[in-house]
């Protein structure tokens, strides 16, 4: 962290995070983060912690995950003066695109990304809201392999540490902000 940078208080953002039982189905808490980014102080202080862990890197592109990605990426590309790439769901990027499909509790899903979008060798790092079981994420970083970035993080702004979710990414730096045990 930056000598000017003081530590983030995690009970305060932690605080701001809104817990909805039984959704989006019986025996789910659901994690909501609108009630954090609607904070001024909030919203602030969540990206400027997570931009803390990156500063000291030459980061040349952020990369969003849609939807809730697209909240942190450009912000946080914006405080470490990187370029901001939307990772889309289908049909939503009107030039050629890079596409992979992964699995889901209820199906598959796919994303893609624009094939230009990253330079091979570029510095990248990827970011979601939420780190769960990770599959979107590996997926995320299946398309920056085959564009030829070089992954420099993995960010979160929430992890819920009992689904294990960064068991799927030994060997990169998987860094989430706030912590969830259930």
């Amino acid at each position: 962290m930056p000598e000017n940078q003081k530590p983030v208080d995690v009970d305060f953002l932690k605080a701001l995070v809104r817990t909805v039982p039984d959704f989006p189905k019986p025996g789910i808490l659901f994690y909501d983060i609108t009630t954090l980014l609607k904070d001024k102080t909030g919203f602030a202080q969540l990206i400027d912690a997570m931009a803390a862990h990156y500063l000291s890197r030459k980061i040349d592109l952020v990369l969003g995950i849609e939807a809730r990605g697209f909240i942190f990426g450009p912000a946080l590309a914006y405080r470490l003066n990187a370029g901001f790439v939307p990772v889309r769901k289908p049909r939503k990027l009107p030039a050629p695109v890079a596409r992979v499909s992964y699995d889901l509790e209820y199906g598959t899903d796919t994303l893609e990304i624009h094939l230009d979008a990253i330079q091979p060798g570029q510095s990248v790092i990827l970011v979601d809201d939420l780190l769960a079981t990770g599959g979107t994420m590996q997926a995320t970083v299946k398309l920056v392999k085959q564009l030829g970035g070089e992954i420099a993080g993995l960010g979160f702004a929430v992890e819920l540490d009992f689904l294990k979710g960064r068991d799927r990414f030994p060997g990169y730096d998987v860094f989430s902000l706030l912590h969830y045990d259930e």
